[in-house]
Order: C-alpha cells, then sequence, then structure tokens
C-alpha cells in the first residue's frame, strides 16, 4: 500500500512538473508575438504588457525548481523518471530566457523613428515567425517526448542563424547609406540577436528533450548521418 501511495504521488509531481513546463512555454511563446506586434506598431501599451507577464514566467521557473528539488529528496527517481526531472529542470531555465529575450524586444518598441518608412523592419517579423515555430514545436516534442521531433528542430536552428546574417548585411548596409537611420537600425539588430538567441534557447530544449527520451546526447549536426 506504501510503494502504491507512493507511485501515485510521485506520478502527479511529475503530471504537476510538466504542467508547470507547458504553462511556461504557452507565456513564452505568446511573448514573442507579442512582442513583435509591439515592435511592428509601436505600441508601449502592448510592450508592457508583455514586460508585465515576464513575471509570471520567472515565478514558474521558481516553482519548477521547488518542484524538482521536492521530487530529487522525497522521490528519489532513477533512470527515465531522472532524467525528466533533471531535462523539466533546464528546461524551465530555457524558457525564462526565451521570455526574457521576449521582454528585451519588447523595450524597443517605441525606439524605431520613422517606422512606417523604415524598410528593414519588414524584415525582422519574418525571423520572428521561425522563431517562434521553433518554440512552440519544442514544446510539442516536450509533450510527446519525441525525439525526432527535437532533432528536426535542432536543423531547423541553421535557418534562424541564416536569416540573421541576411538582417545584419542589410541593416549595416542600411546605416551606411542612411546615416540618420543608425539609432533605430541599431536597435533592430539588437532585436535580431535576441531572436536568434532564441532560437539557440529552441534548439538547447531540443536538444534536452532528445536526451531524455534516449538516454543519449544529440550529436553535433556535423557529426549526424546526412
Amino acid at each position: 500500500m506504501v510503494a502504491q501511495h507512493t507511485v501515485k504521488a510521485f506520478d502527479e509531481d511529475i503530471i504537476s512538473l510538466r504542467g508547470l513546463i507547458s504553462e511556461m512555454g504557452g507565456l513564452a511563446e505568446l511573448a514573442i508575438s507579442e512582442a513583435m506586434e509591439a515592435l511592428v506598431k509601436g505600441s508601449p501599451t502592448q510592450a508592457a504588457a508583455v514586460v508585465a507577464r515576464d513575471r509570471r514566467i520567472d515565478a514558474l521557473e521558481q516553482e519548477v525548481d521547488r518542484l524538482t528539488v521536492r521530487i530529487l529528496a522525497l522521490r528519489a527517481p532513477l533512470a527515465d523518471d531522472l532524467r525528466e526531472v533533471i531535462a523539466a529542470l533546464k528546461i524551465a531555465g530555457m524558457l525564462e530566457r526565451v521570455g526574457d529575450y521576449a521582454k528585451n524586444i519588447a523595450k524597443r518598441a517605441d525606439s524605431i523613428d520613422g517606422r512606417e518608412a523604415f524598410e528593414p523592419l519588414t524584415l525582422i517579423p519574418a525571423m520572428a515567425e521561425i522563431a517562434g515555430e521553433m518554440v512552440h514545436d519544442v514544446l510539442t516534442a516536450y509533450a510527446a517526448r519525441d525525439p525526432a521531433l527535437a532533432v528536426e528542430i535542432v536543423d531547423r536552428d541553421a535557418r534562424v542563424d541564416a536569416f540573421y546574417e541576411s538582417i545584419f548585411r542589410n541593416l549595416v548596409s542600411h546605416m551606411v547609406e542612411n546615416p540618420k537611420t543608425i539609432g533605430s537600425a541599431a536597435q533592430l539588430l539588437f532585436v535580431a540577436r535576441n531572436l536568434e538567441r532564441i532560437g539557440d534557447q529552441a534548439t538547447n530544449i531540443a536538444e534536452m528533450v532528445y536526451y531524455s527520451a534516449t538516454a543519449e546526447y544529440l550529436q553535433e549536426r556535423a557529426e549526424r548521418p546526412g
């Protein structure tokens, strides 16, 4: 009877842990889309909402920390269960950073001068869409413990990197040709860099999902066949 109670309690803890990660992920995903909307529209009100909501993401990370410590101390999980608990702890930290990057973007919402005619601004949302899709899909991979989807997401990060390099070149050229736009272009470079980091965090989460599901570390992209 005691063993059954312990197993039930552990299962409930794991369900709670997954729920916290899911909530964090949903808020991080929303933060990306709303930060970009605030940037494109120049809306300080939307930007403020993103910044305020980030506090909830931070609070959820703290809940994950407390719950994982409780599970490790009271349940002493082994093998698959231990990997899942450790992965959730690390993933929570990564999602917290995604929220921070989205918050950084939102804070630039009212820093673009002449946004209606500022052509480089039109390039950023496409990059944000790719990064946002990576975050969405890696949460799906986490929920399903799907290593194949995790691998696909890691490979997709190259698209975000290529987008960043293209935007970097475009913005530098724009600054050279239009010196008056240097301030706005520099802000967009900062935004693009934060989007690139969001892609990196989605990749890191995918690697943890792969490890949790397979007990193996994902090979570097260049080492994998094909």
